[in-house]
């Protein structure tokens, strides 16, 4: 259990760090002081479709740097879902979570 939490929290602070990256092209920044609770896409999402994609590609490359496995964020599988992964940070990092125990 102590492992899947720090796994999790791992994951949640490469979100955090690449929406950090991507804020620095956005006008509308991603509230990343909320941690898992910023909105990312849809709703009351600040990224566009553009933003969203960039933010994935650089969650998928720091999650293979970090886990030594390859995900795949933008796929049917993801946009398929009841509840999209994209809505916050903290629901894309229970998706690459549950990618990684796969």
């Amino acid at each position: 259990m102590e492992k899947v939490v720090l796994m999790h929290e791992k994951i949640v602070d490469i979100i955090v760090g690449e929406s950090k990256e991507v804020n620095k092209k956005l006008k509308n920044k991603i509230s990343v002081e909320l941690r898992e609770a910023a909105p990312l896409f849809g709703e009351n999402g600040i990224l566009d479709s553009i933003a969203l994609v960039t933010l994935l590609v650089a969650v998928e490359q720091s999650v293979e740097d970090e886990f030594d496995f390859p995900v795949i964020l933008a796929d049917e599988k993801a946009m398929s879902q009841k509840n999209s992964p994209y809505q916050s940070i903290g629901a894309l990092a229970q998706y690459v979570g549950s990618l990684l125990k796969e």
